[in-house]
């Protein structure tokens, strides 16, 4: 890998990092450029292999596709999995599997990292306020970027120089490994995919019956040898005729219950005319 695509892979690392203020915030981001997928295509367009950056960044994907940040907590690093993992496995002529390997280690090494990144920039916060109320708007933005140059030093020198330094030692530790041990590699890497699926379907769905659905869907493509746009059509006619037949039954459960209120009102009514009688 040569110095300038280091470079490169690192300072996309740094706008894809959690925190950032740049590419609008975390929208751009977090939630956008540092996303395993995306980093597989920025990663194989650098490198001159798209496609293994891309099929690598689907591999990587899948893992932490049920991953959320709640309260700004980061279960694992996506980004420093992606840009390391990624590019580390397309330049030592790995595979998808390879990229997988790689980033489980580098995703729990990234929050360690985030954490301790975000643990020193708060005292540039602390500053801020002060800042604030002497009513040095000078200073505020002195704080606001001494705190975001802590994210760049920590993100994108790390990156840089691991893809740099690192691609030998990978190339020649792949080379090294026996055929027991890359079997391995590629059995786990196939399996933990799953697994960020299955975290997936465990958040989304909502009936344990639903997961039928699942099974149907796996059934019916694997018969007929069909595309995902024909299953996604065949899908959402099942999620039309589920909801229709959801919003039918609750109208006619509420037209009975209508009706028996209104033969109590007029219950009600008769027995006061007969008292009145």
């Amino acid at each position: 890998m040569a110095i300038w695509q280091a470079i490169l892979i690192g300072f996309f690392a740094y706008l894809g990092r959690n925190q950032v203020p740049w590419l609008f915030g975390t929208t751009g981001g977090w939630y956008g450029i540092g996303r395993p997928l995306v980093a597989g295509l920025i990663c194989g367009v650098i490198l001159g292999d798209i496609k293994t950056g891309v099929l690598c960044g689907v591999a990587v994907q899948a893992i932490f596709i049920g991953q959320i940040t709640p309260g700004g907590a980061v279960p694992s690093d996506l980004n420093l999995a992606a840009f390391i993992g990624i590019p580390l496995a397309i330049v030592s002529g790995g595979n998808a599997e390879t990229a997988v390997a790689l980033a489980v280690p580098l995703g729990a090494l990234g929050v360690a990292l985030h954490n301790f990144t975000m643990t020193v920039q708060s005292g540039f916060s602390h500053r801020a306020d002060r800042c604030a109320e002497n009513a040095d708007a000078r200073g505020v933005r002195l704080a606001n970027i001494s705190g975001t140059s802590v994210s760049f030093v920590e993100r994108f020198f790390i990156v840089t120089l691991t893809c740099y330094f690192g691609a030998p030692f990978a190339e020649k530790l792949l080379n090294s490994l026996p055929e027991l041990v890359l079997h391995f590699l590629q059995i786990g890497g196939k399996m933990l995919p799953a697994l960020g699926f299955a975290i997936l379907l465990k958040q989304i769905v909502p009936e344990k019956w639903m997961l039928s659905l699942f099974i149907l869907g796996w059934v019916i493509n694997s018969s007929f040898e069909l595309t995902t746009t024909s299953l996604v059509f065949i899908a959402i006619a099942i999620s039309l005729v589920y909801v229709m037949a959801r919003f039918t039954k609750n109208n006619n459960e509420g037209s009975v219950e209508s009706n028996q209120v209104f033969m109590n009102s007029d219950d009600i009514e008769g027995v006061g005319d007969y008292e009145e009688r």
